[in-house]
């Protein structure tokens, strides 16, 4: 089976080849023998009802400093592929949203992943709250108020901006810290949304377990703990990743989310796991941690989504049919 494939995504000559996501999908779909097609964001547009992207032909190669070719720029229909990989970072703002709004118009008879209505139905501090049963303590909200006495009852909290992303604006207050109210002045000027308080798991200490599950089942995990002095276990943050199983608790963990994911055709997500028992993100947007994950277990995960899109294309396209 070839596929023609675009993949949407900030440009291709400023990532990490040795830990980008997106690029071992592309060597991936490459190898498959896929056609690619690259374009960014900002050259996705919508014309009289159709989505349209400026995108240029993509080869790919794993050699540092010479990873990839791309060929002349030219706008092509996206209801004309077979795949569209919507694998930007976030922030999870405005300009997110409307790509995925553009992208509705194609999806599903061009199959994007993950799917647009749920990314943007499911933004990773929302989404996760559907599964309260196994989150610690959270708050969201932008009442001083409720925040206080929040604060009051668990007493080491946890600050962050809803829609930030990367471990960027998180901060930790200790019950003797007095920076809380400047800290929600600074919030309320920069953001517009309320922000998420949740009790501080110590257990963080030990690492917090990047889970990637495909098609809504447990593939593999790292674990990462954070830098000496830092809260955040992100790894571009200072996070090192570590070799990890997943425990059955986890297991139990991605078992109950898993049936939500894959109605939603979220085909490549990860969570994360603090504790083995604490699930405090749910990541749909443009998922990482494949690259670690092989390294540290034997395994080719990029070669499961494949599967999973292959699967998910062939199914749809088949009931078409018929």
């Amino acid at each position: 089976m070839s596929l023609a494939v675009a993949i949407q995504m900030d440009h291709i000559a400023g990532i990490d080849i040795a830990a980008d996501s997106t690029f071992v999908l592309a060597l991936e779909a490459q190898a498959r023998g896929h056609g690619l097609y690259h374009y960014e964001p900002r050259d996705l547009f919508l014309r009289d009802g159709r989505a349209l992207a400026r995108a240029q032909p993509l080869q790919v190669r794993a050699e540092k400093g010479n990873h990839h070719t791309l060929g002349a720029s030219e706008v092509i229909d996206l209801a004309t592929l077979d795949v569209v990989l919507m694998r930007q970072d976030p922030p999870f703002d405005m300009s997110y949203i409307t790509a995925t709004h553009i992208l509705e118009h194609i999806h599903p008879q061009t199959l994007v992943v993950n799917d647009p209505v749920h990314v943007r139905n499911a933004p990773e501090k929302l989404f996760v709250t559907h599964f309260a049963q196994v989150m610690p303590p959270t708050l969201i909200t932008s009442d001083m108020e409720q925040i206080r006495a929040f604060r009051a009852e668990h007493k080491d909290i946890i600050v962050k901006p809803l829609f930030g992303n990367g471990g960027a604006g998180v901060f930790r207050l200790r019950p003797e810290d007095e920076n809380l109210s400047a800290l929600m002045e600074m919030f309320t000027q920069m953001f517009r949304e309320p922000v998420i308080v949740q009790r501080y798991l110590p257990e963080v200490r030990d690492g917090d377990k990047r889970i990637i599950l495909i098609d809504g089942r447990a593939a593999g995990a790292i674990n990462r703990v954070p830098a000496a002095g830092e809260v955040r276990a992100n790894m571009h943050v200072g996070g090192k990743p570590l070799k990890t199983e997943i425990t059955p608790t986890e297991m139990e963990i991605c078992a109950a989310i898993g049936p939500a994911l894959q109605e939603r055709g979220l085909l490549f997500v990860g969570i994360d796991v603090i504790g083995g028992k604490y699930l405090t993100e749910i990541n749909v947007t443009s998922p990482t941690g494949l690259q670690e994950t092989n390294r540290f277990n034997g395994v080719k995960l990029e070669a499961e989504i494949w599967d999973a899109i292959e699967t998910r294309y062939h199914d749809r396209h088949t009931e078409r049919a018929t």
